[in-house]
């Protein structure tokens, strides 16, 4: 038995090893399955309910196990590869990694069931990779004397300090703070992908541009990098402060205009059209859309908020972060920076069910209402999985290790 047993023990220790050799490598594939699983089972399975639900209401427990979790998990790892290439530091890798995915993994049981008897289990397992995650690139930026990263950590600290909120209120059974902080998450998530996209979008933009990396043809204006996160970081402000309707969503329209004006720089000829730039437009215009739609319903228009959370959080975030997985998918395996045919599909999913998800509910479509969700989900999932699919065997192959190309 052991000697038929060796081989097939030694390749999957070698499998664990290369996956662990660096953050992307390990928590994007934890992300997509997460992704793809969670709205699945709360819509399809379960029927909008938890089997172990307590006090607070399962549409909490959806928001906060999408943006921690299934977000979360991709945040650690864009910030546990890009760190380290950033500032030619050390990067986490082995045990390191896997104990802070062991740690996701323990919150993420918890938010599976939604019960109020693992909820301090997984209040704390969540409260510490968030601040892990702050304390690292703070220290990071302390050793290398390296202020471009303070952007970074303030937006990881602001999300320590609101997901310890958020887990308070759901302690203390509190469900309107419960969904206060839980949306404020995806608000940040909201600042840091303004913050990502303007360090990823140069690089790749050039390099389609020039794929010999002999120039650098595109150049963005530097004093609008930082505009989206900061009219974002106001706006969240204002939340906090408990600003009027009418104020937040006149700031909401406004950090909406920010992120629909970096679309407008995207344009950069007709590769603006090309996947690997259009992808990250994509991400921006759909931000931008959904939080001035926010804005609008807080203004009286008749929209629904619920939806322009959707569009903004779902489809902004959600076409964010499948970008980064293609891209940096590509390029930190050694691969061009050319989407495959089943790419482009698996983006497309994802946005076919950000529309479906959300049409129905301008009044397009209408008739898909009542099944939306159901069919949104499935389309949503099947994006992630099939990335996950084309992507895996590059993941694991020890041969695309050390390929950076950043």
């Amino acid at each position: 038995m052991s000697l038929v047993d060796t081989p097939v023990l030694r390749t999957r220790f070698k499998t664990l090893s290369v996956i662990g050799d660096e953050g992307f490598r390990l928590f994007f594939p934890l992300s997509a399955v997460y992704a793809a699983v969670w709205p699945f089972l709360w819509v399809v399975i379960h029927g909008y309910d938890l089997p172990l639900v307590g006090a607070i209401p399962p549409s909490i427990w959806h928001v906060h196990e999408m943006i921690i979790g299934a977000f979360g998990a991709a945040l650690l790892g864009f910030i546990t590869t890009a760190i380290p290439e950033w500032t030619d530091t050390p990067r986490l890798r082995g045990k390191a990694l896997y104990a802070l995915a062991a740690i996701w993994t323990v919150a993420r049981i918890c938010g599976l069931a939604g019960t109020d008897g693992l909820l301090w289990t997984g209040a704390i397992t969540d409260i510490v990779w968030t601040g892990f995650l702050a304390a690292y690139v703070l220290r990071v930026s302390i050793y290398k004397k390296n202020s471009r990263l303070t952007g970074f950590i303030l937006w990881l600290a602001a999300l320590w300090l609101c997901e310890t909120a958020t887990r308070y209120a759901f302690a203390i059974g509190n469900g309107e703070h419960a969904q206060l902080f839980s949306h404020l998450s995806g608000f940040i998530f909201l600042g840091l992908l303004g913050l990502a996209l303007a360090r990823i979008t140069v690089p790749v933009t050039n390099d389609i541009l020039d794929p010999s990396g002999a120039t650098s043809p595109f150049r963005p204006h530097p004093g609008r990098l930082n505009l989206a996160p900061g009219i974002m970081a106001v706006a969240i402000a204002a939340e906090l402060l408990g600003f009027s309707a009418e104020v937040t969503g006149f700031v909401f329209i406004a950090a909406g205009a920010a992120f629909l004006d970096r679309v407008a720089e995207a344009f950069v000829g007709r590769a603006f059209f090309r996947a690997e730039i259009a992808v990250l437009a994509g991400s921006s215009a759909l931000a931008g859309t959904g939080l001035i739609a926010i804005g609008c319903a807080r203004l009286g228009l008749p929209v629904m908020e619920t939806t322009g959370l959707h569009v903004a959080l779902m489809g902004g975030l959600g076409l964010g972060i499948i970008a980064v997985f293609c891209i940096a998918g590509l390029r930190h395996t050694g691969q061009p920076l050319i989407f495959s045919a089943e790419t482009r599909i698996a983006i497309a999913m994802i946005v076919i069910a950000i529309a479906i998800r959300a049409l129905p509910e301008l009044g397009i479509v209408s008739e898909l209402v009542g099944h939306h969700h159901a069919v949104a989900a499935i389309f949503w999932a099947g994006g992630f999985l099939l990335w996950l699919r084309v992507y895996w065997p590059a993941f694991a192959d020890p041969a695309t290790l050390n390929q950076h190309d950043c």
